[in-house]
């Protein structure tokens, strides 16, 4: 139990996703907190540049499984090769993405390894734990800690009993932030044939059909996100035009959304995506745990509610009480008079 080991998810292009990076990221630290190793899993084909990505991280030791099977993503023999790696290494913790992907590998290997499983985590950090039932000391043990019951309440999760533990993290939960010092990692290629069984591999992908998003919030500095409290579809014409002067995206909450006011790829939350721009500015939006848990990580937050309680006031650098059909109309002359 030395090491901590994350899933790298393989891209169309070949590359390693974003969230995978994050959570080579989060897992060094974790590591280094423990003076332990980081180790990653590449599972796919003809993936370029694995050993170079990998040192930026700080990674140990690289797994690689190559097959022409392996890509695109089937559910058994990534499975296969996953439990194997984690009884070989018998890793203290084990981090996937909890993408489309993640989702369907991690309760898999969890439920075969017997050991438990956390998803869509917000946080991971290392702390202590005293069962007063068996009257046991836990030190260290990693705390998997995310918004439970509909976001009502954040809740706090252990394993202390079996290893490793294990947590699915959605993407731009984590900061991207690369190692100081790059590390030199051994590579260590599995033969896939030997771990996997054939019939595994009875599934075959013969011809899929991708359409790209229509929108990428993640990657913009400035969002203007719209709620309920808008008002209107119409409504959120405006903040599209504010967002147009400010050279931002328009996001929106879960409500906003629901009510067809904008479309899902713009939702912001515990079930959209997850941002951390220089600025976001929140209209019409109470600002649930849920919603937060998609944008509490913004650099700089400005909250407009006409409710003096609403609680993105609480997290926000600057509150405006005031309903935002009065405010967003200002807000535009002004930007056009004063912008170049």
């Amino acid at each position: 139990m030395q090491n901590i080991l994350v899933y790298c998810e393989i891209t169309e292009e070949g590359s390693i996703a974003e969230v995978s990076l994050e959570l080579l990221s989060k897992g060094r630290k974790l590591a280094e907190k423990q003076s332990k190793e980081l180790d990653a899993l590449i599972i796919g084909t003809k993936v370029e540049n694995v050993k170079e990505v990998c040192a930026k991280y700080g990674v140990a030791t690289v797994y690689m499984a190559s097959h022409p099977g392996l890509f695109p993503y089937t559910t058994l023999p990534h499975a296969a090769i996953m439990i194997y790696v984690c009884k070989l290494t018998n890793p203290q913790i084990a981090l996937v993405g909890a993408s489309p992907v993640g989702r369907d590998l991690a309760p898999r290997v969890a439920s075969a390894l017997r050991c438990g499983l956390t998803a869509d985590c917000t946080s991971l950090v290392y702390g202590d734990h005293y069962d007063k039932k068996t009257e046991t000391q836990y030190e260290n043990l990693l705390y998997q800690i995310r918004p439970a019951f509909g976001g009502n309440i954040i809740a706090t999760i252990i394993n202390p009993d079996t290893r490793p533990q294990m947590a699915t993290v959605r993407e731009g939960v984590m900061k991207n932030e690369q190692a100081e010092k790059p590390s030199n990692p051994k590579v260590i290629s599995l033969d896939v044939m030997t771990i996997v069984d054939p019939t595994d591999f009875a599934l075959q992908i013969i011809e899929r059909h991708i359409e790209p998003p229509k929108v990428d919030i993640k990657k913009s500095n400035v969002i203007i996100a719209g709620g309920y409290g808008v008002g209107s579809k119409e409504a959120f014409n405006q903040l599209f035009e504010l967002a147009g002067l400010l050279g931002g995206e328009v996001a929106a909450s879960r409500a906003a959304v629901d009510a067809g006011f904008v479309d899902s790829d713009r939702q912001v939350g515990q079930t959209g995506v997850t941002v951390r721009p220089k600025l976001y500015i929140g209209f019409g939006i109470s600002g649930a745990v849920q919603h937060r848990a998609g944008m509490d990580q913004s650099a700089k937050i400005i909250s407009v509610n006409p409710d003096p309680n609403a609680p993105l006031h609480q997290i926000a650098d600057y509150s405006i009480v005031a309903k935002a059909g009065d405010v967003i109309p200002k807000m535009i002359r002004f930007f056009k008079a004063n912008s170049k």
